[in-house]
């Protein structure tokens, strides 16, 4: 599994998103890109010469190694995710570990505010609230496995076979 994937798999952010499916934290643009990069340079036919004039291959190629680059979020229990969280920052001052804890989670407006990115996020919240997170990673993991059997962060690579 990919270094970004071990970083984050154990964690579930204060809004109940667990990190380890998150894109931005678990290495799977990283990994994605740097396989389309290396398959466009291992290319024998010379794919630059077929771009239209309009499009800068140059550019392009630059533009992936950008996104290698990128850092990886850490989640936001260990200091990464959005830093003007209004979620994290209620949750935080409440001594919550996510909000499923929370008595006022039906009315909340800082949930609301996800709604377009996440719209099951209250209902994923209240169907975790009794269960031990830590029986959750493994179920979540193996759904994961089962959704994306073709996910690089949880099968090897080439180079590893």
């Amino acid at each position: 599994m990919s270094e970004g994937f071990e970083n984050v798999k154990g964690q579930i952010g204060f809004c109940g998103i667990w990190c380890g499916s998150c894109l931005g934290g678990n290495g799977a643009v990283q990994e994605l890109t740097r396989k389309y990069e290396q398959t466009i340079k291992r290319s024998q036919y010379a794919l630059e010469r077929w771009c239209p004039n309009e499009f800068s291959f140059n550019e392009f190629m630059n533009s992936l190694a950008c996104v290698e680059a990128m850092s990886l979020c850490p989640g936001c229990k260990k200091g990464g995710g959005n830093p003007a969280c209004e979620i994290r920052t209620c949750a935080s001052k409440r001594n919550m570990i996510n909000c499923s804890q929370c008595n006022e989670l039906s009315g909340c407006k800082r949930i609301d505010s996800m709604k377009q990115n996440y719209p099951r996020m209250k209902d994923d919240l209240r169907r975790i609230r009794d269960v031990d997170q830590k029986e959750l990673i493994p179920k979540w993991t193996s759904e994961l496995k089962d959704k994306w059997p073709h996910c690089t962060l949880l099968c090897k690579s080439t180079e590893e076979k």
